[in-house]
């Protein structure tokens, strides 16, 4: 079976499907190795506009697959980390890509599935889908970046709720909370995520990665901010996309964007 479907769309789109529907998704080793690749290639792709991740079947990922620790008990802490490490750092690769990134959460995100999902640039979500990070009701410490991530999407008070007390969210719930953008009718969420994909890939190429690199840059400062954009907007000015939409926006037309 191919856990992980890899579906490019002539807009540039490139749809990632988690595959494991009999699992609810989980995040097994040949999903991992799967996703490794496929992040790895992504890196290159130049012809990628935008990165859209879902799940197959009825969940969008129910987390890490658990089913190794049973038999790994007696593991020395020093080769657990080794290994919990290597994972964290091979999902968290979808960080890395200079392209926009959206999770479209159909079902359950679970434990480091959510936490995928929260690592990617936009996040929507069904209605009636249900967010949650059960890792200490497993005796687990929170893993995935969980405590950096929750915070960060939704406020230390949310983080807290969900992490210390288990606290469930709907898709619904989530967008009232700022976890996620925005909730859509389940039937809609795809639909919905897809025109917003379309939107993203039709601008200009070189000025949206500059954007997404300013803004995974937390300017400590407006000065920092200021110095950032002095360099990046003049090197879109030197861009042929530049003139292109001026161009368009002058001849009231739809720009064509070549990333040139």
């Amino acid at each position: 079976m191919t856990e992980l479907l890899v579906d490019r769309h002539d807009d540039g789109v490139v749809l990632i499907t988690l595959n494991r529907p009999d699992m609810r998704n989980a995040m097994t080793d040949a999903m991992t190795a799967q996703w490794h690749a496929t992040m790895s290639s992504l890196a290159k792709d130049r012809d990628a506009r935008c990165v859209v991740i879902t799940g197959a079947g009825t969940a969008f990922s129910s987390g890490g697959d658990l089913s190794w620790i049973g038999d790994r008990g007696a593991e020395a802490v020093p080769l657990l980390r080794d290994r919990m490490l290597d994972f964290y750092r091979t999902w968290l690769m979808v960080t890395e890509l200079e392209v926009p990134t959206i999770a479209a959460v159909n079902g359950p995100a679970v434990g480091a599935g959510l936490c995928v999902a929260l690592a990617c640039d936009l996040v929507y979500a069904a209605a009636d889908a249900k967010l949650l990070a059960p890792f200490t009701s497993l005796g687990l410490h929170p893993g995935m970046a969980a405590t950096y991530l929750l915070p960060r999407r939704a406020g230390t008070g949310l983080a807290r709720e969900m992490l210390l007390a288990g606290r469930t969210v709907t898709g619904a719930e989530a967008a009232v909370k700022g976890l996620v953008n925005e909730s859509f009718p389940k039937d809609d969420l795809m639909s919905e995520v897809r025109s917003i994909a379309g939107k993203i890939a039709k601008n200009a190429p070189i000025a949206t990665r500059l954007t997404k690199v300013a803004l995974n840059q937390d300017h400590q400062d407006l000065e920092a901010a200021l110095r950032w954009e002095s360099l990046a907007q003049p090197v879109t000015m030197a861009s042929s996309d530049m003139i292109e939409g001026l161009a368009a926006h002058r001849e009231r037309r739809v720009p064509k964007f070549t990333g040139s």
